[in-house]
């Protein structure tokens, strides 16, 4: 966090930039207000990037379009109907809004759009305080009418108004305070938090399409387990994603099985901090599979005799689950794919912890995760949340083992393209095949024999060919 004087000098700056300074001259020299505002001045305060630029006017669309057309390299009207301009200044590009004074009918969350005078009132009907300030130009003087500087040090979220007519107004707001607990570390107002609760049935006239956007922009923030927790806590959850309130499964009188909700949230903090060490960036398909790689738990969890408690085949449960739900939110195909695939893939390396695998079982191992397979290490490894530091020992030692030999393997091998020693056409012509299902058939079969013994070289592979196909008959 910026100190205030820090912030301000940095918004200074940025208003004297030479686009900038340029948009505030040309507006004003035509009788009109213009002021910087929301996400940019917000982000002065916490040493973010400035980079997202959008003011907001007294003038409507036609006259911003008037004033802005002579300054830009380009400009854009797709945004008209809703008061915004969008234009390139100087390499620089900025959205201008007139001032909105919207109403909502609170059953299909579409605003009436209505256009304001006031700068105040514009920034009052914002969805927080953090966002509901702006730096007026050219003046350079920062307007907070809410507060928002006071919370922004306090690191809270609130509506500038009471938060029921901001989220009766926009129920999405409820998922965007989970989304910027998750993004800046801020945590939600106490009566927000209770107004979210209450109102927590409206979220259903909020499209598919929308919850799913915020819910990738929540998962992809530095602290997404807490935004999670909002969204479970305010009961939100329980209508977007139920399967993650869902893991708050009743521990048995014995513990003998940790609590799966606090396992996978856990396991996401892990995950996200494992990602930046091996120097990725914030990754939506791995984040999504940890966040929801236990969801078949709950309904596999067995007592068994003795008092055991066992979730035999969650992970094919849990693929399938979390395929269902990202359909219904409208993720993309491949997205969906590459997550069930690798919740269904996350307990594979179990196996090696309990006995060193063969080389056979390693390349099926690689050949089973593909493109995946780093998402697949970071899964195993952020899977491990156990408090006994000799089995967190022992299975993290495990795994490096693994990924030691994988190395050394693909580079003996190529490991990442494993294929048979024999193309189809190759096939064909050995056995006199026209193309078929027999085809495929024994490319499989080679396949299989590469998994198990390695690289076996033309001569070999055919050998092996004619005698699989001999003993076919």
């Amino acid at each position: 966090m910026e100190s205030v004087a820090a912030a301000l000098a940095r918004l200074q700056e940025l208003a004297a930039s030479p686009g900038v300074a340029a948009l505030a001259e040309r507006f004003a020299a035509g009788g009109h207000e213009i002021a910087l505002v929301g996400g940019s001045v917000r982000d002065a305060f916490l040493g973010r990037p400035l980079t997202d630029l959008d003011f907001t006017t007294d003038a409507r669309p036609d006259r911003i379009l008037e004033l802005v057309a002579p300054l830009a390299d380009a400009h854009w009207d797709v945004g008209r109907d809703f008061g915004t301009i969008g234009a390139r200044i100087g390499g620089t590009v900025v959205e201008i809004t007139t001032y909105r004074s919207d109403a909502y009918d609170r059953e299909t969350r579409k605003p009436q759009v209505a256009f304001g005078d006031s700068l105040e009132e514009d920034l009052t009907r914002r969805d927080f305080t953090v966002n509901a300030m702006a730096l007026r130009l050219p003046q350079r003087v920062l307007v907070d009418p809410s507060g928002g500087v006071e919370d922004l040090l306090a690191g809270i979220l609130r509506p500038p108004g009471a938060p029921e007519d901001s989220f009766g107004d926009d129920p999405l707001r409820m998922m965007r305070a989970a989304r910027f607990t998750a993004q800046l570390g801020f945590r939600l107002d106490v009566a927000a938090a209770e107004a979210a609760r209450a109102m927590a049935d409206s979220i259903a006239i909020v499209s598919r399409e929308r919850i799913a956007e915020e819910l990738r922009r929540l998962v992809l923030g530095p602290q997404a387990s807490a935004g999670v927790r909002v969204l479970v806590d305010t009961g939100i959850a329980d209508r977007v994603l139920p399967e993650i309130p869902a893991l708050r499964l009743e521990i048995d009188e014995h513990a003998r099985h940790k609590d799966v909700y606090e396992h996978s949230l856990t396991a996401l903090d892990r995950a996200i901090a494992l990602e930046a060490e091996r120097g990725h960036p914030p990754t939506l398909v791995l984040r999504l599979a940890v966040l929801l790689h236990d969801i078949g738990k709950p309904a596999t969890r067995r007592i068994e005799p003795g008092g055991a408690v066992t979730f035999h085949h969650h992970d094919v449960l849990g693929a399938k689950l979390a395929t269902r739900r990202l359909r219904e939110l409208r993720f993309d195909n491949e997205t969906i794919k590459a997550v069930a695939e690798l919740i269904r893939l996350h307990l594979r390396f179990f196996g090696y912890a309990d006995g060193r695998w063969t080389d056979s079982a390693v390349r099926r191992y690689v050949r089973d995760a593909g493109e995946l397979l780093e998402w697949l290490h970071i899964l195993s490894r952020a899977d491990v949340t156990t408090r006994n530091q000799r089995k967190a020992r022992a299975l993290a030692s495990a795994y490096d083992d693994l990924e030691e030999r994988i190395a050394a393997l693909a580079e003996q091998e190529e490991l990442a393209a494993i294929r048979p020693d024999l193309d189809g056409r190759q096939i064909m012509e050995i056995l006199g095949l026209p193309p078929g299902p027999l085809v495929g058939e024994a490319y499989r079969y080679l396949l299989e024999v590469r998994l198990d013994e390695g690289e076996l070289g033309y001569d070999r592979a055919r050998e092996r060919l004619l005698e699989w196909w001999a003993a076919r008959g």
